[in-house]
């Protein structure tokens, strides 16, 4: 008898404890991540890190659920970055650490850099490329040790020999040594697979590259190709074998071409695209991602004298100011946007101005947030899971105080972080 009565005790403190988990957040008005309109007045049900509804109306909440009132708010899905790199940020001795960090400096760092990104909204971000740091970062973030987004990372990215993302530039002759695949640096088909075999190794999700030269490297050129096409066809396919997306840093349209016509995922930034390369990737559904706030950020540290090595002012200055020209080139002639901002080459934690600058760009400001929204999750393949708001999602879930459609800046300070249920910020 007692046992029974025991185990009744017990099923009746489970249901209790159930009940207690259940979460109602009434929303002023809901952006849901998926269709132009806003919702008015809607209720989300949150049981553990799941939305159970969405129901309309202020629904009363039960005698154990907890009210959350976001009812003077925006709500909207965890906002989704397509290109950050959470091991660094933009200083004037960035190219002096490189020389006396250590991977333990770097990955304290980086975690204040993760807590900044998820405070400021992104609940879920792609990194594009550090030292492998990135890979225990995210390690550490799933494990709850640190706090900070949810991280797809292509842990080192891959280059050629004096390319965009050679380790060694800049460096003197005695250390630059000759970096292969195992280090993400190749030289032909062969190479490339075994780089990304290697990646695949390390962990990581998804394959970067540097089709063209980049702005911030310590190397002349800034726009010319640095793959021939069988290297970046090997990239992509042995990618695709892993099950693994692709992106492609460029600036240069022949780079860029060559990253389309493999079949790559994303081309990021796209500075100097044209409208042949615009076709082409209408034609292949290749996904531009632009970072103006990268441009614009680098052509402004470049006026500041010695911020920047000699190699690279003049690069920044050229190439940083054509960033949002291009991208307003490519939305105006159909190219599918994706929202990314390069965080780390400015400072992380102001993500948002990238939206700022895309409606600057003439993309109205409900496609820029869902650019960031349903868009890229399913780039990420993750579109079952997360970037909106609707029954069975994950629970993340941000909010700002203004109606963003009509004050873009209100993206600037976001007041209300959940992810995966859990909430972060609440002001």
């Amino acid at each position: 008898m007692k046992t029974k009565f025991s185990l009744s005790l017990l099923f009746v403190f489970a249901a209790i404890f159930c009940q207690a988990q259940r979460t109602l957040i009434h929303c002023g008005s809901l952006i849901d991540g998926k269709n132009k309109e806003q919702l008015q007045q809607v209720t989300l049900v949150i049981e553990a890190n799941k939305i159970t509804s969405v129901d309309k109306g202020f629904s009363k909440p039960g005698q154990s659920d907890k009210l959350i009132d976001l009812s003077k708010k925006t709500v909207m899905p965890g906002l989704i970055d397509m290109h950050v790199h959470l091991e660094s940020e933009t200083s004037k001795d960035a190219l002096v650490k490189r020389f006396t960090q250590n991977e333990a400096d770097i990955a304290f760092q980086s975690t204040v850099y993760a807590k900044k990104t998820l405070m400021a909204g992104f609940t879920t971000v792609r990194d594009c490329g550090g030292s492998g740091v990135n890979i225990s970062l995210r390690n550490a973030i799933n494990a709850g040790t640190v706090i900070g987004p949810r991280v797809l990372t292509a842990g080192k990215s891959i280059a050629s020999t004096g390319g965009h993302a050679d380790p060694t530039n800049g460096s003197r002759k005695d250390l630059m040594g000759d970096p292969g695949p195992k280090e993400g640096v190749i030289n032909s088909p062969e190479d490339a697979r075994k780089a990304v075999r290697q990646r695949y190794k390390d962990g990581s999700d998804f394959i970067k590259i540097t089709a063209t030269g980049g702005v911030l490297s310590v190397a002349k050129d800034g726009s010319g190709p640095q793959f021939t096409q069988e290297e970046v066809n090997a990239i992509v396919e042995t990618a695709k074998d892993y099950g693994m997306i692709t992106a492609a840093h460029a600036h240069g349209a022949e780079g860029m071409k060559r990253a389309v016509l493999a079949g790559i995922t994303t081309i990021e930034h796209g500075t100097l695209m044209t409208e042949e390369v615009m076709d082409l990737m209408k034609q292949k559904g290749t996904y531009h991602v632009p970072t103006i706030i990268a441009g614009r950020s680098a052509a402004e540290y470049a006026k500041i004298p010695g911020y920047y090595h000699p190699l690279v002012v003049p690069k920044a200055l050229e190439i940083g100011s054509k960033i949002q020209e291009n991208f307003s080139k490519s939305y105006k002639r159909g190219v599918k946007i994706a929202f990314g901002t390069d965080a780390g080459v400015f400072p992380h934690g102001d993500n948002a101005k990238e939206f700022g600058y895309m409606v600057e760009g003439g993309m109205p400001a409900i496609e820029a947030l869902l650019s960031s929204m349903q868009v890229n999750a399913n780039i990420l393949g993750m579109g079952e899971k997360v970037g909106s708001i609707e029954k069975g999602k994950m629970a993340d879930i941000v909010a700002v105080d203004e109606d963003p459609t009509k004050n873009i800046a209100t993206m600037m300070k976001v007041t209300f972080v959940m992810k995966d249920g859990v909430v972060y910020k609440n002001e």
